[in-house]
């Protein structure tokens, strides 16, 4: 460990020397000091690929970790956007200012390829770890970036569409004016799906679709509670069409130059993802969409966007406990309390080991489903049906605990805005709401055990290729067949079903990949139950000590 440095910056008085303070952690690279990304990357891209991966990858992990990109992250939340309904002479615009953070912000995610997955080899899993990277500068503009990476398979349900935006979304120009798409070298789209009255119940949309004579337009009239990212250059809505529920493409500005009818009513005043802009917005009856699908068959044609926005759930959630754990690692090297560092302290290393698996666990899984994604393999395209919404469940949870726990390691310094620690906390419920709240996920879940038998046997034998290397898991795989076999009442059980398997299937992946002090402590702590509720009571006898210096940010 170094030592706690100490600073004198000006002339000050003696008593104000500032000692035994933790130097920022600033200047390093985010990526490369990821012990865990940095090896799923090399684990799970091909070795034609890894050469540029890991170079784009390490370039990105400095430039997150840089001062500059952290100032950025601070002002676009010390700013956050401002809603224009009007311009000065009383002409309706609807626009959303953001501070120049933000924009520089989304230039660099755009650049890094952050909205380019679905056309790349190994493009899954090179841009999972880039968002996992990035957003730990700043979580809020992950947001359109999520939403642009999603709507690419609800686009290919309309070949004509996705030809114009397919390439957009890809691109790794940044252009935030409005203009027509086929005068843009990029663009951004966003999604608005639920409303009032229905949430995450969408069948409840009361949003109408006119079809016009032209094939495949229609005009909307109606509302979006919930519209992500209002400044997009497009959006991906539901709408009642004659046929039924249908998705829709509305874009912002027409062929012709005009606005389209998108009327901002108001930006949400949200707990935390200051920065990025939520809105509500209002279809006047004009609002020209252009039809995605069958009409009727709406929610099948977002779904392949809605688990692509889930698994960003889980990343984001993943980014989170990361930079969290980082920090409190940091802080704990060079903070001496009691006759030493306090990392040196068995009690202390307990509770940063115990947070350092937590992220670990929630990272290997985040890039496993990315890896699946990749492959395309029947397997592992079912693996995903039932694992990302049992992922999304479990990891978006624990974030809350994690960073609460993290920004405690800091003590006071922990609870002051500029530690960055309150901006996390603040942060951290946000994933595991979006895209359907915990209820939602844990119904998903049964829904693919009793639809889909092939997303069952997937995951069983995910899981299975981990048996026999660790007793406690493999009783926690035994004790979740059991549970299996009985589905009487089980949506009462959802929520713990959805748990246990999200931890037996983070279990397996550490003790296949891991080193054995990370798989050792999961194990004890999470399915062998040898350790208490709180984080800092896992069993004094593991490897505490190699886990917490496995999570430390250098390099």
């Amino acid at each position: 460990m170094l030592p706690a440095p100490a600073y004198r910056i000006g002339m000050t008085a003696a008593s104000h020397t500032v000692t035994n303070q933790a130097p920022p952690l600033v200047g390093y690279d985010v990526f490369t000091s990821d012990r865990a990304l940095a090896e799923a990357v090399s684990r799970h891209l091909p070795a034609e690929l890894l050469d540029e991966a890991l170079g784009e990858l390490r370039a990105l992990g400095r430039a997150t970790g840089s001062e500059q990109v952290r100032e950025w992250g601070e002002l676009a939340n010390a700013f956050p956007p401002r809603l224009r309904t009007h311009d000065r002479y009383g002409h309706r615009i609807d626009e959303v200012e953001f501070h120049p953070s933000w924009h520089r912000l989304l230039g660099k995610a755009v650049a890094a390829g952050l909205t380019d997955a679905w056309g790349r080899p190994g493009g899954h899993v090179r841009r999972a770890a880039g968002f996992l990277v990035a957003t730990q500068a700043e979580a809020g503009h992950g947001c359109p970036v999520s939403m642009t990476h999603a709507a690419v398979p609800a686009l290919r349900a309309e070949p004509e569409l996705a030809a114009v935006w397919e390439p957009l979304a890809a691109s790794r120009v940044y252009e935030r004016e409005l203009r027509p798409a086929a005068g843009k070298a990029g663009a951004l789209l966003g999604m608005g799906l639920t409303e009032k009255q229905g949430g995450s119940d969408v069948r409840a949309n009361t949003t109408s679709a006119r079809p016009l004579a032209a094939d495949g337009a229609y005009l909307l009239t109606g509302h979006k509670w919930f519209c992500s990212a209002p400044m997009s250059d497009a959006f991906l809505v539901l709408a009642q069409a004659p046929g039924g529920l249908t998705c829709f493409l509305v874009p912002r500005v027409l062929d012709d130059g005009t606005r389209n009818a998108f009327a901002i009513q108001r930006l949400k005043d949200k707990l935390g993802n200051r920065s990025n802009a939520s809105a509500e917005v209002e279809f006047d009856g004009t609002t020209w969409a252009r039809r995605v699908g069958e009409e009727g068959r709406g929610l099948r044609t977002v779904m392949g966007m809605v688990a692509a926005t889930r698994l960003d759930c889980v990343l984001g959630s993943a980014a989170l406990m990361r930079q969290a754990v980082a920090q409190a690692v940091h802080h704990a090297s060079y903070r001496a309390a009691f006759g030493g560092l306090l990392a040196d302290k068995p009690l202390m290393r307990n509770v940063l080991a115990d947070l350092a698996v937590e992220s670990e666990a929630a990272t290997v899984l985040g890039m496993r489903l990315a890896a699946a994604y990749d492959s395309g393999t029947e397997r592992d395209l079912a693996l995903l049906r039932i694992a990302v919404p049992a992922a999304k469940y479990w990891v978006t949870k624990r974030c809350v605990p994690v960073v609460a726990e993290a920004l405690e390691c800091l003590g006071g310094n922990g609870y002051v805005e500029e530690s960055g620690l309150p901006r996390l906390l603040r942060e951290s419920p946000l994933n595991s709401v979006w895209e359907g709240a915990g209820n939602i996920q844990a119904l998903d879940v049964l829904r693919a055990l009793r639809t889909e038998p092939a997303a069952l046997d997937a995951y069983l034998r995910e899981v299975g290729e981990a048996r026999g290397a660790d007793p406690r898991l493999d009783r926690a795989i035994r004790g979740l067949l059991t549970e299996l076999a009985d589905l009487d009442g089980v949506e009462a059980r959802a929520r713990r079903l959805a748990e246990r398997m999200a931890l037996v299937l983070q279990g397996a992946l550490l003790v296949r990949w891991a080193p054995p002090e990370v798989a050792d402590a999961f194990c004890a702590g999470r399915l062998g139950g040898e350790a208490g509720s709180a984080f800092g009571t896992l069993p004094h006898t593991l490897d505490l000590r190699a886990v917490v210096e496995r999570a430390r940010a250098v390099g």
